[in-house]
Parts: C-alpha cells; structure tokens; sequence
C-alpha cells in the first residue's frame, strides 16, 4: 500500500484519537415505531438524526435506541422500504418518542446526489437521472437488482454471460462498456488492467445495497474522464441506518428446453451483518455467493474474418470454415499457395526427383499411370518415397488445385470453456463519528468469480479476483477518500489460443497439418475425385492425430495450455499458453469540499481534485509489459458554481480540466438550467461535455488473439514503431485493398497492384470527446402520474475507433488491430419518455426510448449496436392483499446490427418477461418470493457472438430485509 495511504489511515487514528479526548456529554434518544394502521411495531426501521452521520435501526418490537451528541432541538428522520418517510420535530424530551409510518409510495419524492454531486430532489435534477431505491430493490422481479437495470428508462445491456452483464446509454454499446462508468460507494469498479466495469461479479451484495443513481449521458465535469455515456452510481448501507442480521436464500433452475444442457440448478446466498454503539463506531459486513451453470455460446455460423461478416457454409462445405463460437479455426491457409509451398520444398530438397515427375507429367502420363511405373520400375525405386509429392505436382499442373481457404478443425466453446458460473463477494467496514457530521471509515470490498467475459475474444474469466480497499473522512459539506484496486486474473484464459494451441500439440499447423492435407487432397484430385470429396478425404487425413474432446490427450494438453502463461509460449520447445498473469492496480486519490453553507446558500460552490495511478503488471500476457513496468498517472479538478433567481430558475455552471501521462490536458465545461414552470414542474436544459482517455489496452496493449492469426497492439507511436508501421517500407495495407487482393489471389491472377498502404496519424490515438445537448421535463401531476421525457444530440469528436491493417511479412499477412480516431465527427440523438401511475398501492410504469446514430466518417466502422426502438412496462402492487404483493415486468426491444472486434451479425428483436410473487411473514421479520426472469422461457441475444439467455424460475427466502 503507499505512503499516501499508509498516511490517510494515519489521519483517521488521529481524528479519533483526538475526539475520544475531547468527547462531549452525549443523550439518549429512543422511542418506538408504528405501523399508523395495524399499531404494530415496524421491525428495521432506519431513525437518524437529519444532517448527521449515525443513527439506529428499530428492534423486532419496533423500538429504538441510541445516545448522541447533539443538543435539542432537532429533527428525527425514520425512512423504512414501502412506506413514507417521516420527520418529526424534537424539541423536548429524547426519550419515549412516539413516530407513526403509512404505506406510501410518494413520487418524485426521492432524493438524488449524483446528478449535482449534492442532495436535491429528483424532480429538480438539471440532468436526466434514474433511480432504484431499497424499496425498488425489494420488489424486482428479476433475479438480482443489477439485472433489473435495464428496464431503467433508456438503459440497453449486453449480456455476456450469466454473471456477467454491461450496461449502457445512449447507443455505441459494446461488451465490455468502456464508455460508462460504474462506482460502488465512490469506487471506480473497473479492471484496470482488463478494461471493463466488472458488471456485479464482484460488485456488491444485494441485501447491502441502498440505492442506485443512474446518469445517462456525459458527466466527465463532475466525474472525470471516462462516462461519455453514462455514469452508475451504487450506494451500499451504512450500520447505523441498518442494523441487525438479515439474509437471503435463493434456489431455482435455468437451461429449461435449452438443446445445449439438462436443466441446472441455480443457487444464491447473501447475508449481512451490522451493528452500531452510542451513535459512534459502526461496522458491517456482508457476503454473497452464487452458483449456477453457464448458458452456452453456441453460435456456429460462418464468419468470415477479413470483411467482419458471416457468410454462407458450415464446416461440411466450406473448407474455410470459421465459426463464430468455434476456436482453432480461426487458423486458416490458401490451398493453393500451400501446394505450391510443398512443391517448391520438394524441388529445393529434391531436384531429380522434381524433374523426373515434372517429365513424366509432361510425357502425358496419367496420376495412376506415373505411379505404377515409379512403384513397379526398379530403375525408378528412389523415387518411391517421394511419391506423395506427385500428386501436388500433378494437381497444380492440371490446375485442379483452387486457391481455397482451408482452416483448421476447431473446437466448440463448450469444450474450451469453464460454465462453472461461480460469484463470491465480500465486503465490510468500521465507521467511526468524529462528531455528528463527520464521520471516518475504512472499507474493503473483495470478489472472486467464474465467467466468461467477450471482448476480442472469448474470454474464461476462472478464479478472477479483485479487491478495492477505501478510507475515507467525509461531513456535512466535504470529503477525502483513498482507495486502490487490486486486479488477479487467476486462472484466466483466452479460449481461441487454447483451442489453437490444442491443435499444435496435436499437429503442428505449418510443419504438419497443413502439408498433409495439401498431399492428401491433391492425391485424391489427381485420381479424379471430386473437389468436395477431395476435401474431405483431405481432412480426414490431416485430422488423423487430433485430440478429440473427451479424449485423455485433449484433457492433458487443455490443462497444460491454460495453466501456462501467454508470455511462455516458444513453440520450438512445444510449449504453449493461453493463460493472462494480470497484476493491474489502480490508486486512486480525490476530495471535494462544499462551500455552500459558506455562502448561507446563497451561491452554491462546490470544488474537487483528483489524482490516480495506473500500474500495468501482466508480465506481458496483455501488455507490452514482459521487460518494463508501465505506469500511468492522471490528474483533475473541478469546480461548479450554482445560484438560483427566486423560484423560478437556477442556473449551475462547472468545469472540469484533467491531465494524463500520455496526453494533453483537457478542459470538459458543464452548463444546466432548471425552469420552474409549475410547482413540482420543471424543464431542464443542458450542455455537458465528456472526455475519454484512450482505455489503458487501447494504449498498451500487445496481444495475439482470434488463434494468433490477429494481433492487437497500442495506438501509441511507440508501436507504430515497434511493428514497423509508420515505416514506408514496412507499413501495413489497408483492409478494403488487402480484401481486393484476395479476391485477385482467389481468381488465380494474383495483383499485387491492388495494395494500398495504411497510413496512420504520428501523433497515435489520442482522447475522444463529446458534446451532449439535452432538453427535458419532469413533472408531477397531481399526486400520482409523474412524467418524465428527454430528447437528446451527442456530437463525437476523435470517436477512438479501430482499424484492421495487413503486413506482408516474408510473404505472409499478418494482421493488426490498432486504435485509432474517427477522422471526423461523429453524431448521435435520440429520446426518451418515461411514465409512472400510483392509485390505491397500485403502480404502474412504462418508458420507451429512441437511439439513432448520424452521418457516418470514410472509412469508420459502426460500431452503435443500439436498437432504435425498445420500452418496458410494469405492473405492481406491494399489497394486494394483507402481505401478499406482486410486480411484473415487460422488455421489448428492436433488431439490430451488432459490431465488435470478436463478431460482427443481426441481432433480432425479442421481448422478456419477469415476474414475481411475494408474501411477507412480519412474526418472522421474513419474505417468501417466487418468481422468474424470462419466465416465457424464449431464448434471446442481446449482442452477436454471445450466448442465448433463457429463463430463471427462482424460489427466495429472505430474512429480515
């Protein structure tokens, strides 16, 4: 840990210290909390003091206690899921204290921080805001509250996997979002050294969390670079609001009809314990653990590699085929050029040999006629053994030999990968109240996980960990909070190399494979079978040795494959990895101060600073770090500046400027207006700018993947001129000329002519910003339809793209993928309109959201994988009947087009179906839920190349929640 750290915790010992020493006179609050219609006590209510950090839970009789240090009068907050919160004045005795709740579900009565980085209510937020509350989390149909984000209005996901899910807004979606920001307690939950918030693998417990506070669109003002598209904010408990023990049992089955497996069990636990004294120390913890099976990748269309598109075919007739969840067949070579590479060994190795068939194929004699003179002539016998090589020669001559692709026999990802889904989070913290408004704490939230995760490839995320460890002093008006996380990739993998490197192992492709297939089809073409015949037979005969699965050969080489790192590959030894040794950590350092109060509200001030560091360590498994430690350091800090005119109007301005190691410094400005144009009514105008460094892979990263027939490396100059790109005797051609060169090479002619050279920006890939304009209203009518809608126009600039380059290295292509800029801008808009209806506890809500992306730059790859059209619709009632509630929830979304690194394809339209009963046992303080996501059980995708997702039906048991 560093020194800065080292001395935050140093500063916190103090302050305690300090306040033990100096500790006023403290009283007793207690009292007890009703239920206004039954007169029952309410079990786990939250009762805290307004404005200060403490407070307690009330017991099972509903009856609370705790001592503070505050001085009469003030005012009593008691907030507890489905019902309305109260504020009760205290002015006189402490003790005895008698509070009333309703059921109640009061709309646009929450209050939000994000979306100014200070408490305001929803309904006056500047900027479009979405919100789950506890009482939200409660009711979800869905199997946990991060797979219920996306019926948030506007939020489109791309599932992965079962565990492993990404969130975003306002189109150019990916796997693996690098556009959207993700934060569990101000926590950064990203893998540095992967890429991507790690969705809620090692995210945070349910039983824990709070709230969560969901930004679409830019807010790199307030939050820093990164979040150009949206930014999520997840807020756990804290153990004075929430105190006692509670847990959750959750068991269902999946892959109900599902072809690729039996029925599976499902499997989730989560407990939490939390317990405060006298209003001073507090402490937590929380543990989750989730077990299931996988659903299965098992899209075996043909993709074709080269134009990024599937194509007719399938593994009986296309000898090229590559398939989209199939690994080891991404290696492929030109049939022809391979027989010409065995004829031209033959003629080096064996030149009268060469010519005395070169004469007997132009003397007119048929295949089987040369060979039954080599094989009965004596005077021919040294020839014998070089009889395969006839009928190379005798093919190419006849030109029955085509200039086809042939790849590899390739192995399905159910045999590569681990669906052993498995999640355990943990987390826990002290708290300590300096005084009634400041509060210190230290933090540490810790994950590991089973799953798998698509990025350039089809990654087998096994025993992935990572932790993140805070601490933090924060009060009324400011904050200073420390924290790093600390990346292991485990037993992690790349499932195209292993399935490459199982067919090394099995038959070297360039020594072996390659050159018996070209013998064995020519062989048969020279004795007239037909092409397909020909092809087979050839497969056959190179496939003679292959580790089938199952098999004890593919188990041993499976295992010494993934458990070998990438970085210790030397095939002249026979030793291949596929396994990532990523040690990535990031430290992270911020505060922020409020000067409001300063001002008495007047003048709303608000100023903040960052800093952070990377530190990429993957002994060059993902980085070109084998021989140096890479390090990157960023900088930022931002004001923002607030004032309302009577009220009618208030106005905020911020900026933001942050600075990175390899990059200029950027200013990213914010301006937003709020119009009053009736009470609980307000119109919302916005600029907000974003600002995204370059992801620390697209600025470092050196690694082979797809089979190692692609290679990805950094957008920094430095590997422009590591891979000799930017030089014009090395330099790369481009993708569209390399295709039209096949195409030549395919119809036998061959036009070297037709490549073009790449020529890439010296300055290298640099950060992209945004511009986002954005309108909207929010109202409530009456007390209960609130409204909300927003229309949006994004404007990209230097949009970080990719291109797809091919060197010609002693006479064979390799290919690159380099980051790069979008030469000019690049443009999105859009809508969203948003509903929500509460009559008699009855609740109804539906949303609909509209994405479109504009002109496209020359030559820029649309990668806005976003459906124009797609609403959610809900129906629920927390009771129906005493205890009994239900909710349900409908998502539809619109076909599209998906484009990423690892595949490209449409994606259909589908709708999904949750839904959940639940009855509540208040002698027990529990909750029973039956329920089910996708319950009409139709198998769906929701990005191409990723497995289909059918239903979960579930049964829980949750105590006191």
């Amino acid at each position: 840990m560093s020194r800065i750290f080292t001395r935050i915790f140093f500063v916190l010992t103090i302050a305690g210290a300090i306040n033990f020493a100096a500790q006023a006179q403290s009283i007793t609050v207690s009292g007890t909390v009703k239920d206004r219609q039954s007169s029952e006590g309410l079990a786990g209510v939250s009762v805290t003091i307004k404005g200060q950090s403490g407070g307690t839970a009330t017991s099972g009789n509903g009856n609370f206690s705790f001592t503070t240090v505050a001085k009469v009068p003030f005012t009593l907050v008691a907030s507890y899921v489905g019902y309305g919160t109260v504020e009760q004045q205290i002015t006189g005795a402490t003790t005895g204290i008698n509070i009333d709740m309703e059921v109640a579900v009061v709309l646009g009565g929450d209050v939000v921080v994000s979306a100014s980085r200070t408490p305001e209510r929803i309904l006056e937020s500047p900027v479009s805001i979405e919100r789950m509350s506890a009482a939200t989390i409660k009711d979800i149909a869905a199997p946990s509250f991060y797979d219920a984000i996306s019926n948030m209005k506007g939020v489109e996901g791309s599932t992965q996997s079962l565990t492993f899910k990404s969130i975003n807004t306002r189109g150019f979606n990916s796997n693996g979002n690098t556009r959207f920001n993700q934060f569990i307690d101000g926590m950064d939950n990203q893998a540095p050294g992967l890429n991507f918030s790690v969705g809620n693998i090692v995210g945070i417990s349910e039983l824990d969390v709070d709230n969560v506070e969901l930004l679409p669109g830019a807010s790199s003002a307030l939050y820093g670079a990164g979040g150009i598209n949206g930014t999520l904010l997840m807020t756990s408990k804290d153990p004075f609001r929430y105190q006692g023990a509670s847990f959750q049992y959750k068991t269902g089955v999946n892959h109900v009809n599902d072809d690729n497996s039996s029925v599976q069990p499902f499997n989730q636990l989560d407990v939490r314990l939390a317990k405060s004294w006298n209003n001073k120390f507090g402490v937590k913890a929380a543990f989750s653990f989730l077990q299931a099976k996988d659903w299965f990748g098992n899209n075996y269309s043909n993709f074709d590699r080269v134009s990024n598109m599937v194509k007719a075919g399938d593994r009986n007739s296309d000898p090229g085929y590559d398939g989209v969840n199939v690994y080891g067949d991404e290696v492929n070579s030109n049939l022809l050029g391979a027989a010409r590479s065995v004829q031209a060994a033959f003629q080096a190795s064996s030149p009268a040999g060469y010519g005395a068939f070169n004469s007997f194929i132009g003397s007119g004699l048929t295949y089987p006629q040369i060979v039954n003179l080599v094989s009965t002539n004596p005077t021919y016998a040294a020839l014998r053994p070089a009889l395969p090589y006839l009928g190379v020669m005798y093919s190419l001559n006849k030109g029955t030999t085509p200039s086809q692709t042939v790849s590899r026999t390739g192995y399905n990802e159910e045999d590569l990968v681990d669906y052993r889904t498995e999640s355990m989070k943990t987390s826990g913290a002290l708290y300590y109240n300096i005084t009634p408004t400041v509060q210190a704490l230290v933090q540490a939230n810790w994950g590991t996980g089973t799953s798998v995760y698509t990025g350039s490839d089809r990654y087998s995320l096994r025993n992935f960990n990572i932790g993140q460890y805070k601490a933090e002093i924060k009060g009324q008006d400011f904050f200073v909070r420390a924290y790093t996380t600390q990346e292991r990739s485990g037993d992690s993998y790349i499932s195209s190399i292993l399935g490459s490197y199982i067919n090394e192992k099995s038959s070297p492709t360039a020594s072996a494979w390659f050159p018996t297939y070209t013998v064995a089809y020519s062989a048969a073409r020279a004795q007239g079978a037909s092409d397909v015949a020909a092809q087979s037979a050839a497969r056959a005969a190179a496939d003679a040795g292959r580790y089938a699965p199952g098999s004890a050969n593919f188990a041993t080489a499976k295992e010494q494959i993934k458990n070998t790192t990438i970085s210790s590959t030397d095939p002249s030894k026979g030793i291949y990895g596929a396994k990532f040794d990523d040690k990535t950590n990031l430290y992270h350092y911020e505060g922020m101060y409020n000067f409001s109060n300063a001002f008495n509200n007047v003048v709303e001030l608000q100023v903040g600073a960052s800093s952070r560091t990377y530190q990429l360590r993957s002994g060059g498994t993902i980085f070109d770090d084998l021989n140096r430690k890479i390090d990157i350091n960023e900088y930022g800090a931002f004001a923002q500046v607030g004032k309302k005119f009577g009220e009618i109007f208030k106005l905020t301005v911020a900026g933001r400027y942050d600075k990175s190691t390899n990059f200029d410094g950027r200013f990213t400005p914010r301006i937003t207006g709020v119009f009053t144009v009736a009470k609980n009514n307000n119109i919302r105008l916005s600029f907000q700018t974003g600002y995204r460094n370059p992801t620390t892979q697209n600025q470092y990263i050196d690694l082979s993947v797809g089979g190692g027939v692609q290679r990805l490396i950094g957008g920094l100059p430095e590997f422009l001129t590591k891979y000799g790109l930017n030089v014009e005797a090395t330099k790369a051609y481009t993708e569209s000329s390399y295709r039209a060169y096949l195409a030549s090479v395919i119809a036998g002619a061959g036009n070297p002519a037709l490549l073009q050279k790449h020529t890439f920006d010296a300055r290298g890939v640099r950060p992209e910003s945004v511009k986002a304009y954005e309108i909207g209203y929010k109202g409530l009518l009456g007390t209960k339809l609130l409204i909300d809608a927003y229309g949006y126009y994004n404007q990209y600039k230097n949009f970080i793209t990719a291109v797809n380059v091919y060197q010609n290295v002693s006479g064979n292509f390799v290919k690159y993928n380099v980051p790069v800029n979008a030469e000019s801008e690049v443009s999105s808009y859009g809508g969203a309109f948003g509903l929500d209806y509460v009559v008699n506890k009855w609740n109804f809500s539906g949303n609909v959201s509209y994405n479109k992306i504009g002109d496209l730059p020359t030559n820029y790859i649309n990668d806005f994988n976003t459906p124009e059209i797609r609403y959610n619709l809900g129906l629920g009632n927390r009771e129906v009947v005493k205890n009994f509630g239900f909710n349900v929830s409908y998502r539809w979304q619109d076909a599209f087009f998906w484009n990423s690194t690892f595949a490209a394809g449409q994606v259909p339209a589908f709708s999904t179906l949750d839904a959940q009963v639940s009855l509540r046992i208040p002698s027990v303080l529990s909750t029973i839920k039956l329920g089910g996501s996708n319950i009409l059980n139709k198998y769906y995708i929701t990005s191409y190349g990723n497995p289909e997702a059918g239903a979960i039906y579930y049964l829980g048991f949750t105590f006191n929640p």
